[in-house]
Parts: C-alpha cells; structure tokens; sequence
C-alpha cells in the first residue's frame, strides 16, 4: 500500500490533542503496537494547537476513551483499546492505582489519498483491502444546536433538509426522532462532508459496509447517550473513527465519547470543547478563519495574519473542570480532587457563553 502510516518503530507522531508512539509498524495483514500519550493541548476549527494547555484534559481523556471502549468490548465489539498504562504496565481501568495518560493500542495502517491541487486522490483504496483505517469521521446528531455545521450547511443551500428526513430546521434545543446520521474527509488539510453516495463512488467501502457502519454509529450513539446522561449530560452529536481489521472486521479506532469527540449539554449550556469554540466565534481571529477556509480549501492557514488569544484564565479553569467532572462521574471514581459539580461550572462559564 502507498503512502501510508503511522511512522515507523520508534518514531512518535505529534498531534494537535494527542501523540503516538508506534513500538511496531503494522502491515498489510498485521496490527501494529503503539500508545497514545494524551496532552493537555486542544484545537478548534482545524487551527491545530491552541495557546493553553488544559489541567489534568490529557488524563481526563484517556480515562473516558478507556472506560468507552471497556463498555464495548463488554458487549462484544472489536476496538484497538489494550489498555492503560500505569509504571511500565499495561492494566485496565479498574486496575489503576491513578490517572493515566497512556493509552495502548493496535495499530492499522493509515493511507493518505495523495493530494493533487484542491483535489484528493482516493485511487490508492480498493475493496479487498484490509486492515487500514477508513479514511472519513462518521458522525451522529441528536439536535441540531446554534453554530452547528449542519444547520450552516443548510443555510447556504449546500445540502437540503428532505434529504435527511426533514420538513424544516428543528429549534435548537429540539431532540431529533432519530439521529441524522453524517460522513466528513478524515485525511485532507480542511475536513469536507460528503453524502453517502458519495463515500460509496470513492470505492473505498461498498453497501453493506455502509449498512453495518450506520448500524454500528447508531449504536455508539445509543451507548454514549445513556452513559453521560447519568451525569445529567445529553449527547447533542459526535462523531466516531473506524477501520478494518486485518480480516476486514469493523473495529472502533481512536476514542470516542469524550468531549473533544462529542457535544453535550447540562441544561442547554454546553459542556465540551463547545465552550472554547463559542469564546473563540466572538474574537476577530475566528472571523478571519472562517474568511480564509472560505475562499481556500487548501492552505487556509497561510493567508491567516492574526493568532488566536489565550482564553481568560477563569474561563481556562472552569473547562479543565468539565473534562475531570466527566470523567469522574463515567467512571464512579474522584481521579482528581476539588472538582465542582456541573451545576457550579456552569456558573463559572456563564459569563463567557
């Protein structure tokens, strides 16, 4: 296979949320070995990293991807999860003595559709391939909420409402009878939706693998809706990433259920990355983002004078608090200490959503 992925053994390869160290490459019918390490970085509009790093979001992360894919391979799904590491040893959750940031897992191979202008060539996947990552994010929307992409897409008349099921846009904080089920470009420079009809022209899946990765997205939003609202979260959207294994078995890749991944709600204030997204939606940096990513869809960035801002330092703590509070109440254990109730962060964000 061309132009694939991860780096080689020994090698780690930087994100803008997280790195991967790859122990063995994998190859064409054999899974790699590698870990995630995850930061306190995070990134909004495709900007890659941002100027704060997060308290204690690394650990947060990790200990939410883990306990969703423990519930997974529960209920008999296949995933890349091997476990977390704590001094030197591979363990499970429930193992842990603390938080971990280091996540173990298999790896697939990754092949980047070679880029040819403002086009990409997905020329280099074949249907007989196996064990390589599927090269879009698969998304689920349970509301279609303000400064959604859906309801924008909608606006300039990208996309039309029938088309998922639709008579006319639902208010923001209306519940979907069912789920619009979405596909975005995983690989290129600017993530791009694409309709389903298009992801089977790039022959890369075929029907039946579109049928059993809707069925599989609709369930792993059944799973994550359930969980968080334990915690009095709903689960507004999110997205999942997927792969074949070396037997061309669907397996969950990356993490899900986080709130890097997902949009949730307490009382219709969002508690996810959503809350940086909405500080940043106010500031002239974000105006000149969405101008450049408008009128280039390669390169945005190189046309881009300004930098984006440091988030106040109240508004900072108060979202390092979300993910800890998350991830305390997923997994019924007080990783952290001093961590308020939703309720009381909430109060703390107000002033800035």
């Amino acid at each position: 296979m061309k132009n694939s992925d991860p780096k080689p053994k020994g090698e780690i390869s930087m994100g803008s949320v997280k790195d991967l160290f790859v122990q063995t490459s994998p190859r064409e019918n054999i899974m790699g070995q590698g870990k995630f390490i995850f930061s306190n970085r995070y990134s909004v509009f495709d900007w890659g990293e941002m100027p704060d790093h997060i308290l204690h979001k690394g650990e947060a992360l990790c200990l939410i991807g883990a306990y969703f894919f423990e519930k997974l391979a529960d209920l008999g799904y296949l995933t890349h999860y091997r476990g977390l590491e704590e001094k030197g040893q591979i363990k499970k959750l429930s193992q842990l003595s603390g938080p971990s940031s280091v996540m173990h897992v298999s790896l697939v191979q990754v092949i980047h559709p070679p880029q040819s202008g403002n086009t990409y060539d997905y020329g280099v996947y074949h249907h007989d391939y196996e064990n390589f990552l599927i090269p879009f994010e698969f998304i689920y929307r349970n509301s279609i909420p303000s400064g959604a992409s859906f309801r924008k897409r909608v606006e300039r008349g990208v996309i039309n409402l029938r088309d998922y099921g639709l008579e006319k846009m639902p208010m923001p904080d209306e519940k979907l009878l069912s789920p619009i089920l979405d596909v975005s470009t995983k690989l290129e420079e600017q993530d791009r939706y694409l309709s389903w009809d298009q992801v089977l022209n790039l022959n890369i899946i075929n029907n039946e693998d579109i049928n059993h990765i809707k069925k599989t997205l609709t369930f792993a939003d059944e799973l994550i809706t359930n969980e968080v609202k334990k915690g009095g979260l709903e689960n507004e959207d999110g997205k999942i990433e997927l792969a074949f294994d070396p037997e061309r078995k669907l397996m969950f890749v990356d993490v899900l259920g986080t709130p890097d991944e997902c949009r949730f709600t307490w009382k219709g204030i969002h508690l996810s990355k959503e809350v940086a997204r909405e500080f940043y939606r106010k500031t002239s940096w974000y105006e000149e983002v969405s101008q450049m990513k408008s009128h280039y869809s390669v390169g945005w960035k190189y046309y881009i004078k300004s930098k984006p801002q440091p988030l106040p330092k109240k508004l900072l703590q108060a979202i390092g608090w979300i993910y800890q509070r998350i991830a305390i109440d997923l997994t019924g254990r007080e990783w952290f200490s001093s961590v308020p109730s939703l309720e009381k962060i909430v109060e703390e964000i107000k002033e800035f959503v």
